[in-house]
């Protein structure tokens, strides 16, 4: 009796060691697919976000009112229109993502296709903004003599704007197939010819403010060269068949989801725009602004990493969807979601180590640098949250859920953090802090409410959805076309 207990107890022991060794195996597995997507997203983002803080710091030591005025453009202007292209482009993330799992791979193309047009319509209705934006800064209560530097450089931006068409697009669509190898090497080049060509333009050859704006212009105009030749010329032969007329054809479902797309991050990206604002019209509000542009700037490095998490929390919910297991599903959110977390809090205790001394790298001024340092607490809480929302926005964007988290957002962020923020910082004089603390709160109950879905989510039913949603879209490819009006003849 006591060999069968002592037999039966080695089978179970030898169970659970099987047990540990598959979810072990299953763990590794999962996470090279996470970081195959996840690592090069993480390096572009930083690099592409780096363009612009490279060339801040040197409008920095140029002058604290070009300074103030480069801050506006960047965290007013661009994040405006391009919150808007990135939330149109986020529709790609999904369509290629479920059409990728679900091995519809030409339709990849097509939708890159709809997507250069949709962008290209969009960025031109968003003209006027670049056009008129000393008018507009000023009407909006901001510092005339800041805004007349910033309507000059709101001119150079335009050409900015265009380059993210092709941008957006390229990563989305090459990221769904895990082949964004290629967009971080060009990131590190374009990166590296920025840094030298904005030393040589502003320094050396003392161009100023004209040197380092044409200097941006050509490091996020350089990528989008390579990314080109790279998706047409034969690196991505089974989802890249040609251009195609049936880029035209039922546009209008697409039209939908970019719409649900574009208002969902929109409301993200515009909410540090309206805080911005905000502060705008504080006291002493070339201070305020520019030590509050550095620490939304600091938060935004730490974030590019959580952005490269958001883009393969969407890669790989959408291409399991596709696919059609939702255990995988499941076994993804928790993967992308407890290493974002993991990665989040090392950076949050490095930063409380270096608190202010960053400041320093932006500008020159006393008075700003001690004002970041006084932000500095809200600064290390946003980035620890900042470490886990936009992963849980990615699995939003790979389920296809857009348009119901822009009703989240509009919760959050417009009925709760602005009001509150507006409360504090102007009623109770808490004035940056407060304006921030409401921030705070609005990231807070969004991720919070996000959770929540995730957590009570049918992923059985997302399956469906998914597969039906690839089912509706698919169109058959040219050659397809081809041999079925042939076999009709």
């Amino acid at each position: 009796m006591g060999g069968d207990i002592n037999q039966k107890l080695l089978i179970e022991a030898k169970k659970n060691e099987d047990g540990d060794v598959k979810f072990k195996e299953k763990l590794w597995t999962e996470s090279k697919k996470l970081w195959i997507v996840a690592g090069p997203a993480i390096f572009t983002k930083f690099s592409t976000f780096g363009v612009t803080i490279i060339s801040q710091a040197f409008v920095g030591h140029i002058g604290p009112t070009e300074l103030a005025a480069f801050s506006l453009c960047c965290t007013v202007l661009f994040r405006f229109g391009n919150g808007v292209l990135i939330g149109m482009a986020s529709a790609l993330e999904t369509l290629c993502g479920q059409a990728f799992g679900a091995k519809r791979y030409h339709m990849l193309g097509i939708y890159l296709q709809r997507s250069w047009l949709l962008l290209f319509l969009t960025t031109s209705c968003l003209l006027p903004l670049f056009i008129f934006t000393t008018k507009i800064l000023i009407a909006l209560g901001q510092d005339e003599k800041i805004a007349i530097v910033a309507g000059y450089i709101g001119h150079w931006f335009i050409f900015i704007m265009f380059s993210m068409i092709i941008s957006l697009t390229c990563q989305m669509f090459l990221q769904s197939q895990s082949k964004n190898m290629v967009i971080a090497y060009l990131a590190a080049f374009s990166i590296g010819t920025h840094i030298c060509l904005s030393w040589l333009l502003t320094m050396k050859l003392k161009y100023g403010l004209i040197g380092a704006l044409l200097s941006t212009i050509l490091a996020y105009w350089i990528p989008n060269i390579g990314q080109l030749i790279f998706v047409t010329c034969g690196g991505c032969k089974d989802t890249w068949k040609g251009f195609s007329m049936l880029a035209f054809k039922d546009l209008w479902p697409v039209v939908k989801l970019s719409w649900s797309s574009g208002a969902m991050l929109c409301l993200e990206l515009w909410y540090n725009t309206i805080l911005v604002l905000l502060t705008g019209n504080l006291k002493n509000a070339e201070i305020a602004i520019d030590a509050f542009a550095i620490c939304l700037n600091i938060n935004a490095w730490q974030m590019m990493i959580s952005l490269g998490f958001l883009a393969a929390a969407s890669v790989r919910v959408s291409n399991e969807l596709g696919r059609g297991s939702s255990k995988s599903v499941k076994f993804s959110i928790m993967t992308i979601t407890l290493t974002s977390l993991s990665i989040g809090c090392v950076t949050f205790v490095l930063f409380l180590c270096l608190r202010g001394r960053l400041a320093y790298v932006f500008t020159e001024s006393e008075e700003v640098g001690n004002a970041v340092v006084d932000l500095s607490p809200l600064l290390a809480c946003s980035i620890l949250l900042d470490s886990v929302q936009p992963v849980l926005s990615g699995i939003a964007i790979g389920a296809g859920w857009q348009s119901s988290v822009a009703w989240v957002n509009i919760a959050s962020y417009y009925l709760i953090g602005i009001p509150i923020g507006v409360v504090l910082g102007y009623v109770f004089n808490m004035e940056v802090k407060g304006v921030w603390v409401g921030m705070l709160l609005g990231i807070f109950v969004q991720a919070l409410v996000l959770i929540i879905i995730i957590w009570k989510t049918d992923w059985d039913k997302q399956v469906l959805l998914a597969q039906s949603r690839v089912n509706k879209w698919f169109v058959p490819n040219s050659r397809e076309t081809n041999n079925h009006q042939e076999n009709g003849a």
